[in-house]
């Protein structure tokens, strides 16, 4: 009798439960070292142990990274590729080192890239001065110098650079991108409403005009021709060339290589970073570096003190709403400014504004919180890179405005984009459209239907309405007549330097002028600047942020997602406009034509280097 050997196969329901219970293993195991190295994080990020600086260090700026206004909080850090060090804080190392036993000097690393704007290069290039006053030197070293990143430099004892890197050193020109041709393809119609006199408000013309129209390239070559004329007169006077000399140098690019850099003297030395160190120690006797992070760890944190001046921060577009991205959200700025106003241990505020602006019903809101804030309080303004359009509107009705030379304000105007996407729907889709409607102007604001005429009156009458109450709001700001106000405005762009002798803004200086004007307001000698509002700790920012919405200033990251079909609501776009880079930019834009939304206060900012 034979035996039958064959082995039974387990049944499909054993090898299931088998499987599930294998990966149920395994998904426990990974989420528990995700929570093990979360804790990690966390207790990283919240560790408050200070880095140990030694006796002749030198503080190394590395300025390759991009920088916000404020230091992020400790989730935008773990989350950010910028710089873990905020501008302001950047300033407030700079002013301590220079009185910092263990600093014998400066460090700047400048490496390939450097993302400061006009603004920041200015206020940040001040700053060093200030700390030279000190005695100590200042060293700055690149690959390749950009002509900001240059400007900053020049300010150096030593300038070094790569033996095969060079200088951008070529003047400034306005590149704008035109979209015309892209939306006639694409038969997309795009209407632009802007009040008659402002022929400058240009932002909109990217869609509807294929060049330059004249008023905009007058505009753009005056102000870019006065922040030129500024930075050429302050490199001359750093590096003993005459204004003349420069102006050669930047039309026949004999600057640009490094052996004729340093043959007309921008640079001083050509070598590789590797050579810093030792000239550190052969010349300063300097033997470390301490990075900005770890240096701004080892300043104190001061007990809160009975008089303090609040700082708030408004980087980004003007957009209505809160939210946790980089923009001037409405409600989180409003709510800023009233808990400094009522807070009694703050004693003025100053609002430091970086913005190309954005939308009307947010720049608005804020500006009534400007004006609520100032009837308790000394409000002063710090304009950064750019503070235009609804970035001025918010600034306009402080007691006191400080902006830098090369600084980009003004224009005070609006205007609206009203596309019009069906015939896009009929020719690539073969989509078609009807109506059916109550009254004869209820789909006239449909995007996929032409604007009727009625609708396109009353667009004309808001924007003309509007910019008689901005106008309105910033002759009664500034105590200047209405009309001189007008003829000024009409969506023109002045650099700081101009809008001072405008009367659009008080003084030339940077955040600490501007601090130290709120002092003098509030007749307070001793006090602690104090960024408002106050950041959470990781924890508590992570439960705070699933119940904030992201505003307006959202777009959606992934297209297919979107409704084939646009639905009929009104207009909807995305406020502010920026410097163009590189596709990205022009994709986020194109994405946007067609998600508009009322009106807008924006500037068109296109000043490239490159």
């Amino acid at each position: 009798m034979s035996q039958d050997n064959t082995k039974k196969s387990p049944s499909f329901g054993k090898i299931m439960l088998a499987s599930g219970v294998g990966t149920l293993i395994v998904l426990i195991l990974i989420g528990f070292f995700k929570l093990l190295m979360f804790f990690g994080i966390v207790g990283s990020l919240n560790s408050s142990d200070s880095a140990v600086i030694n006796n002749n260090t030198f503080l190394k700026l590395n300025l390759t990274n991009s920088v916000s206004e404020r230091t992020p909080s400790e989730l935008d850090e773990l989350m950010s590729n910028g710089s873990d060090v905020g501008f302001a804080d950047m300033l407030r190392c700079i002013a301590a080192a220079a009185n910092d036993e263990r600093i014998n000097g400066i460090y700047l690393y400048f490496g390939s890239t450097y993302p400061l704007s006009w603004g920041k290069s200015e206020e940040l290039r001040q700053s060093l001065i200030d700390f030279r006053a000190s005695g100590k030197p200042i060293l700055a070293y690149a690959d390749n110098y950009s002509l900001q990143g240059y400007f900053v430099a020049s300010v150096a004892d030593n300038i070094y650079l790569n033996p095969s890197g060079m200088i951008d050193f070529r003047g400034i020109g306005a590149v704008s991108l035109f979209f015309k041709e892209t939306l006639d393809k694409l038969a997309v119609k795009m209407t632009l409403v802007r009040p008659k006199s402002n022929s400058y408000k240009s932002a909109g013309e990217m869609y509807t005009m294929d060049h330059f129209s004249e008023s905009n390239r007058k505009q753009v070559r005056e102000y870019i021709a006065s922040i030129w004329e500024y930075v050429v007169a302050k490199i001359a006077d750093a590096r003993d060339i005459s204004p003349e000399q420069l102006n050669n140098m930047a039309d026949n690019l004999t600057a640009y290589l490094p052996e004729d850099a340093v043959r007309n003297g921008l640079i001083d030395t050509l070598c590789f970073e590797s050579s810093i160190k030792a000239r550190m120690k052969d010349e300063y006797n300097s033997t470390h570096t301490v990075t900005l992070a770890d240096y701004a760890t080892t300043l104190k944190k001061n007990v809160a003190a009975k008089q303090q001046i609040a700082v708030i921060y408004a980087e980004g577009d003007v957009v209505t709403g809160s939210g946790f991205k980089t923009a001037v959200y409405s409600d989180n700025i409003t709510k800023a400014l009233d808990d400094a106003a009522n807070d009694e241990k703050i004693k003025a505020i100053v609002l430091r504004v970086n913005s190309p602006g954005g939308e009307v019903t947010a720049s608005e809101i804020m500006t009534n919180a400007v004006m609520r804030a100032k009837e308790k309080k000394p409000v002063i303004v710090s304009m950064s890179d750019v503070a235009a359009s609804a970035g001025y509107e918010i600034s306009c009705n402080a007691n006191y405005i400080v902006a830098e030379p090369t600084t980009i304000t003004g224009s005070i105007g609006v205007f609206a984009t009203i596309p019009e996407v069906g015939g896009t729907l009929k020719r690539y889709l073969g989509i078609t459209t009807d109506t059916v409607k109550t009254n004869t102007n209820s789909v006239s604001m449909s995007i996929i239907r032409p604007i009727s005429p009625a609708m396109l009156d009353l667009m004309q009458r808001n924007v003309e309405e509007f910019y008689t109450v901005f106008v309105g709001r910033v002759a009664k700001g500034r105590g200047l007549p209405y009309e001189y106000v007008d003829s000024i405005a009409r969506g023109r762009v002045w650099t700081g330097h101009d809008a001072l002798k405008l009367g659009l803004v008080d003084a030339l200086g940077g955040l600490n002028d501007a601090i130290s004007i709120a002092a003098d307001s509030a007749n307070i000698t001793e006090y602690q600047v104090v960024d408002y509002p106050l950041q959470d700790n990781l924890l508590t920012e992570l439960m705070n942020r699933k119940n904030k919405s992201s505003g307006t200033a959202k777009i959606n990251d992934n297209p297919a997602s979107a409704d084939i079909l646009p639905t009929p609501y009104p207009m909807r776009a995305a406020a502010g406009d920026g410097v163009w880079m590189g596709s990205k930019l022009m994709l986020e834009t194109l994405s946007r034509i067609c998600e508009t939304k009322g009106l807008q206060a924006r500037v068109e900012f296109f000043i490239l280097t490159d």
